[in-house]
This record gives C-alpha cells, structure tokens and sequence, in this order.
C-alpha cells in the first residue's frame, strides 16, 4: 500500500516560483489499481517522482508499506518497482542483459534472475531478448523497462504514462498485464492522461490539476459527483477545463 499525505513541491525558475505540486494527499491499496489523471503538465510526474525517491517533498509525506519515503527511502525502494517517464534502457546491452543487471543491483542469484526474467518474457511478449536494445522500437523498449523494474518482485508498481507511444496490440498486452498484477494483489499506480484507459483498468482514480487534487474516487463515485454519466464529461467538469482530454 502506498499513502500519500498533503504533499508540496516548488521549483524556482528565471521568472519566479513554480508550484508543481501543492498539497496532493491519496491512498493507493493492494490489489486495486489507481489513476492519476489529468491534463499535461498537472503534477503528475513531480508526484510520482516524490513516490519513488527521486525528489525530496518541501513539505508532505510518502509511506510504502508503512515505512517512510524520506527516513526508510533504501527500504521503501527495495518494494517499489518503476517505470520512470524517461524509459532509459542501455543500448549496448540485450534486454536480457539490462534486465540481469537490475535483478544483481538488488541482489537477485543467478537461478532467480533466470526464472523472473522468463516469466516477464511470456508474459510481455518479448521475443526479442537477446538482442541488443539499440534500435528497438517504443514497445520493445518500454517492455524491457518494465521487465527491468520488477525482476526483483516487487509489491507495488509505479508507471508513469506507460503506453505512451505504444501500439495498439502492444497497449492491449500492457493492460492484460496491468490486470494481472492487481490479481496477485500487488498496489499498482499509474499516470495518464488518456479517459479510456483509466476508465477501462482503475478500480480508483485520482484526478490531479495545477498540482491539486481536483477529485479522487471510484469511476462510478467521480460520475457521480460531476453530475455527468459519462467519465470524459466528470473529468471536464471536474477540473474545469478541457486541456490534455485525449478522446
């Protein structure tokens, strides 16, 4: 389970302060998946990028697990696996070879590095893992990635945007696997900006807007808020605007 309280971020630029995040507080449970929704340049990466560690909030708290980003942030990394918004895969390595690599950064033997990495291969598709990353396409990339982020098995998932760029098959597969790790139970997050996607997986979105927290709630209970029946409808109605609507 990854809780998220009353988190801020501020970024100072040539022209004055830029308030990205501003007081985004969630929950997000094993066995559920939730939706950050909203418009480009919402808040979403600065949250999730304070989720995993890699930015510290100015005020706020994370907590995976029950231990706390900031004091316990080795521990809270070691039961998080992310998909970062910059895919980043090393071009000289096959995606075998990048996937070993992390399993040993974690401190995986050989024997389960072998089988997790199978077991992903199956279950994504990748036919493609002996062969060295540089020129893979989107998906094949985005693949790798994912399979990189939880050979060490992780309980709780972070994806920002994680079909973006992908195919149609290739996010059809995505979305099976999405659903299958919510039926192992495990606490999955991930950031988008597309209605049909997190109308179609997320057992609970949260909408996020000029940093804040517009709604957060069930797909049924955000309809109902709004007023509207349809989910792109409460999602404008919501944040006011129909900026970053993907239709």
């Amino acid at each position: 389970m990854i809780e998220v309280d009353n988190l801020h971020k501020s970024f100072k630029t040539k022209t004055g302060v830029v308030r990205a995040v501003q007081g985004v507080s969630f929950t997000a449970r094993d066995g559920e998946i939730t939706g950050l929704l909203g418009p480009n340049g919402a808040g979403k990466t600065t949250t999730l990028r304070m989720l995993y560690t890699l930015m510290t909030p100015d005020q706020g708290a994370v907590r995976v697990d029950g231990f706390d980003a900031h004091r316990a942030a080795t521990e809270v990394r070691r039961r998080l696996g992310v998909l970062p918004d910059a895919r980043g895969v090393y071009k000289r390595l096959t995606a075998r070879e990048n996937i070993r690599y992390f399993g040993e950064l974690h401190g995986l033997d050989d024997a389960t590095i072998n089988a997790r990495t199978e077991a992903m291969a199956k279950t994504l598709g990748m036919d493609f893992l002996d062969r060295r990353t540089e020129g893979f396409s989107q998906g094949q990339r985005t693949k790798t990635a994912i399979a990189r982020a939880l050979v060490h098995d992780p309980r709780n998932v972070i994806l920002d945007e994680p079909t973006n760029g992908l195919d149609v098959m290739t996010t059809r597969g995505l979305r099976a696997f999405l659903q299958q790790l919510r039926a192992e139970g495990r606490c999955v997050i991930f950031s988008s900006h597309i209605m049909q996607e997190v109308a179609a997986l997320c057992d609970r979105i949260v909408i996020i807007a000029g940093g804040e927290v517009k709604a957060n709630g069930t797909p049924d209970e955000l309809r109902e808020a709004a007023g509207p029946s349809n989910l792109e409808d409460a999602f404008v109605t919501l944040i006011g605007t129909e900026e970053g609507l993907s239709a």
